[in-house]
């Protein structure tokens, strides 16, 4: 494994740039790239979910001051995401967690396809999810995302969009909740396994915040039809590879 800051700067570089303009895949870049140089799934959720810390920091602070923010649903998604993050990040030092992945990428992908659906017609109902809905929505990913190395932004904002909320506000909310969601499941780390791959951290860091206001400008400006469609379309994809790799095709 490339043990440079510089190479995991340019990662969290282009995983962050994704991340905060469509809300979305930053864990699920990063940790597929360690898990491809033969990271053990908890210590590459380890190291991605403390670089996360202070990516998020800076990506919904970004968010923030741009009015990229639903402030009634963000207590709702953090409060239960801390809880779910936590019981994933005990599960994962016991168990792998990418067994648990196909089961997620078929429900993406039914949210992805409904996302992009609604992207290409042009007239559309918006309609917030109920806050029972939200808090699960919360939980679920929360857990998921600390027992696979991510998938919060996936599940949260595909499910705030498919619930009608307008896609940069989904983002936005989506990033700064996942901020408490990653500082709880990284303090879980520390508690259980401990951190190593300090480079790998530290490049992560660096590049994920420098790209974050770079990517809260292009959530606000990108038109809501293309990022929904945009959003629609990353979604199915990311999901059909994990369901080909549960397969064993890819």
């Amino acid at each position: 494994m490339p043990d440079s800051i510089v190479f995991f700067a340019f990662v969290g570089f282009a995983a962050q740039l994704v991340d905060g303009a469509l809300g979305m895949a930053y864990g699920v870049t990063a940790t597929t790239i360690l898990l491809s140089y033969g990271t053990s799934p908890a210590i590459a959720s380890a190291s991605v979910h403390t670089a996360e810390i202070f990516t998020t920091a800076a990506s919904g602070a970004s968010h923030w001051r741009l009015g990229n923010l639903e402030r009634g649903l963000l207590l709702r998604l953090a409060g239960p995401g801390m809880v779910g993050g936590v019981l994933g990040a005990y599960v994962l030092t016991a168990f792998p967690g990418d067994k648990i992945r196909p089961f997620v990428a078929m429900y993406l992908l039914v949210a992805g396809a409904i996302v992009l659906g609604r992207g290409l017609r042009r007239h559309r109902q918006d309609h917030v999810l109920g806050p029972n809905k939200v808090m699960l929505c919360g939980l679920v990913a929360g857990f998921l995302d600390a027992a696979g190395g991510g998938g919060w932004g996936l599940l949260v904002t595909s499910s705030l969009v498919w619930g009608g909320l307008t896609p940069r506000k989904a983002i936005g909310t989506a990033c700064l909740a996942e901020f408490f969601v990653t500082t709880a499941v990284s303090a879980t780390f520390v508690a259980t396994i401990g951190l190593q791959m300090w480079p790998v951290i530290l490049g992560l860091i660096i590049g994920g915040v420098i790209a974050a206001p770079i990517a809260a400008l292009a959530a606000r400006h990108m038109p809501e039809r293309a990022m929904m469609i945009t959003v629609g379309m990353l979604v199915m994809g990311l999901s059909v590879r994990e369901i080909l790799k549960g397969l064993g095709v890819v």
